[in-house]
């Protein structure tokens, strides 16, 4: 893990060559080439990426909740909100041909799937075309709940859930699933909120302390969440949202919009996922309650899912791996995988 101090002089160097290219701009007309403006973009918009990098590993001084703007990536701690889970994401377990429409979720997604163990996992939208509008619509299969309507989705980063650990305690059949989110009006009608959503699948319907039931053997709770905006849907291209884990640590959820981050980070040891966490799927689907989030017809989007895990080595595209019962309306193509620093996987869907 680099300090923070390592990362500030990373980004003063980045300003500089910025200030350095803006510069350059002012020139006559006589010295300065029409190629200097893209340049100076460019540069601007590397220097942005980058820093939208840096905040997913830079970890928050305690607990809590924080928000940081470009190109300070010091977090700035702010007030935490309560978000009951009145409406919540569910794990896959419905089959499609019982009255569901969706293409691509409940079980029908890729995932990156490591040898090791997952620190990090940080999902992108690299390209997204065509798309103007998007709505979330309920899905019979699921009793037709989520936060429905226009420009209601969620981002999800979400863990296997076919692995035991303490926080079972010793609960036969049980497994931990963890949920790293982004839901527009999940809790306020114009507010977003940034979360983690933690699960005891197979539990049995008496659950610990804190943890609610969903009636079928499950427990669930939330963290505490920070505040971010609603986003529409036509700003996808510019959202990030990352999950890390930390074996007696903290485990924190990031979401950044353009200039703006915001994080929630709370330990580790609710589920212990440090110790579990080995495939994770990303992606844009409905809003909560098993619903569909139902794009234009011409949407194309480009998905991006890349871990830390200490290796290099190339991961495998794990196909109908994912585990959220949320989903969206678009085909899924083809998927490749990438060794490398942040070992990753991309894939398309469209419709």
């Amino acid at each position: 893990m680099q300090s923070n101090k390592a990362f500030g002089t990373r980004h003063l160097v980045r300003i500089a060559i910025v200030a350095s290219l803006v510069g350059a701009a002012w020139l006559p007309a006589a010295f300065a080439a029409p190629a200097v403006d893209e340049v100076v973009d460019q540069a601007k918009a590397q220097a942005m990426e980058s820093w939208r990098s840096d905040m997913a590993r830079v970890e928050t001084p305690t607990e809590g909740c924080f928000q940081a703007s470009y190109p300070s990536i010091m977090w700035k701690q702010v007030n935490c909100t309560v978000v009951q889970p009145r409406v919540h994401p569910l794990p896959r377990r419905v089959n499609k041909t019982a009255g569901a429409s969706q293409t691509t979720g409940n079980g029908d997604d890729y995932a990156i799937k490591v040898s090791g163990l997952i620190s990090s996992t940080v999902g992108t939208f690299p390209s997204v075309t065509g798309v103007t509008s998007e709505k979330s619509v309920g899905v019979p299969a699921f009793g037709d709940g989520g936060i429905l309507g226009p420009n209601e989705y969620t981002l999800q980063v979400n863990s296997n859930y076919n692995a035991t650990t303490a926080a079972c305690k010793s609960h036969s059949g049980c497994t931990v699933w963890q949920q790293f989110i982004y839901s527009p009006d999940y809790q306020t009608q114009g507010q977003a909120a940034v979360f983690m959503q933690y699960w005891l699948l197979g539990y049995g319907n008496s659950c610990p302390s804190g943890f609610g039931s969903d009636g079928a053997g499950d427990c669930y709770k939330n963290s505490s969440a920070v505040t971010a905006p609603d986003v529409p849907i036509t700003q996808l291209a510019n959202l990030k949202l990352s999950g890390s884990a930390t074996a007696s640590g903290n485990d924190k959820v990031v979401f950044t919009n353009g200039s703006t981050a915001y994080t929630i980070s709370a330990k580790d040891s609710v589920l212990d996922l440090a110790n579990a966490w080995d495939e994770s799927e990303f992606n844009v689907v409905g809003n909560a309650g098993g619903s569909e989030a139902v794009f234009n017809s011409g949407s194309t989007i480009k998905v991006n899912v890349a871990v830390s895990d200490g290796s290099t080595t190339k991961p495998t595209c794990a196909a109908n791996s994912g585990s959220t019962g949320e989903t969206n309306n678009l085909n899924l193509g083809s998927c490749t995988a990438s060794s490398g620093t942040t070992p990753s996987i991309q894939f398309t869907e469209s419709n």
